[in-house]
């Protein structure tokens, strides 16, 4: 019997797949670009970026997808049962796995990676906001697609919205204008949107543009009122999410876990996580020290009864050679 478990977290920035042994010990890790089913070009691109991830991983671990004892894969886009029943269904084949792996939406994947029995509930700031819950007798929510996006995306066009309504004179000044002449080298904002929108040049791919979430995050915590509204009403939406999650679980009323994790959430924005905290008088926040796809791997692990040890894991992640540059997003 094999002791290797896979573990894998696929987002709209990234997918990432790591293998290791029952005891934590990491022995393979690959990367892929965007696996969101919703999001990528088509469900069969998004799966190819999995096996892409999966392949690496087992290469360096010189391993055989036979050789799982146990695979898990938390992904942002797994949101309605067809979904599931589509990722099930397809997964075993395209990757050579020979039990039925488990499947979760990347919100659920989130929480086992700040707990240690998967109890609770998640906010996740990445590209696009996601919020789910899991209680104590396994019941589980999420939505598929919450009415706003609460991630660096929305909080980027709505930042660069602002420079370009104050230029025109229908909002007020912003210091977000200063920031975004200068992230992309231009002389005024109407340089820029023509930098962003003209067609005969290669176009400046979204995700570059997401970026500048960052600016929005950094002008918010310096005071400036415009990022200021940027900022709260997304972390406010967010944590309304997270609490409607918690509530079709039975968690809210009492403290609960509340696992913030994404890469937005690494900026540090202290606004941003005391919006979505403003929102949720119960929660107990938790800032996980792993990446999310070690919540895939232990999920795997759970599966199996092992135990590894995280400890083992989070340096193993850290110096890994070739480690994906992770930006600022998932």
């Amino acid at each position: 019997m094999s002791d290797l478990l896979l573990g894998v977290d696929g987002g709209n920035t990234k997918t990432i797949a790591l293998v290791a042994r029952f005891d934590g010990t990491v022995v393979g890790l690959g990367t892929g670009d965007r696996s969101d089913i919703h999001n990528a070009a088509s469900p069969a691109e998004a799966i190819d970026e999995i096996a892409r991830a999966v392949a690496a991983a087992l290469e360096t671990a010189r391993a055989r997808p036979t050789d799982l004892e146990s695979a898990a894969f938390s992904l942002a886009g797994a949101d309605w049962e067809e979904d599931f029943t589509l990722l099930r269904r397809q997964l075993p084949g395209r990757l050579g796995l020979t039990a039925t792996p488990i499947v979760v939406n990347d919100a659920i994947g989130a929480i086992r990676c700040g707990t240690d029995d998967g109890v609770g509930v998640a906010a996740v700031c990445g590209t696009h906001g996601a919020a789910g819950a899991r209680n104590a007798a396994g019941d589980v929510y999420h939505f598929g697609f919450w009415p706003d996006d609460t991630g660096g995306r929305a909080l980027a066009a709505q930042g660069l919205a602002a420079v370009w309504r104050a230029e025109l004179g229908v909002g007020p000044p912003t210091s977000l204008t200063g920031r975004a002449l200068a992230w992309w080298a231009v002389a005024d904002p109407i340089e820029l949107l023509h930098l962003l929108t003209r067609l005969d040049t290669p176009g400046i791919p979204m995700s570059d543009r997401d970026l500048f979430a960052e600016a929005v995050l950094d002008e918010a915590d310096a005071g400036d009122a415009v990022a200021r509204s940027i900022v709260e009403l997304a972390g406010s939406r967010l944590g309304d999410y997270a609490r409607v999650s918690a509530e079709r679980t039975g968690q809210d009323g009492f403290p609960f876990r509340l696992v913030l994790c994404g890469g937005v959430f690494r900026h540090g924005s202290l606004l941003l996580r005391e919006s979505v905290l403003s929102r949720l008088p119960d929660a107990v926040p938790v800032y996980p020290s792993v990446d999310p796809v070690v919540g895939a791997l232990l999920l795997a692990a759970d599966a199996v009864g092992a135990s590894p040890t995280v400890d083992r894991l989070r340096p193993a992640l850290l110096s890994w050679p070739g480690r994906h540059n992770e930006g600022s997003r998932d």
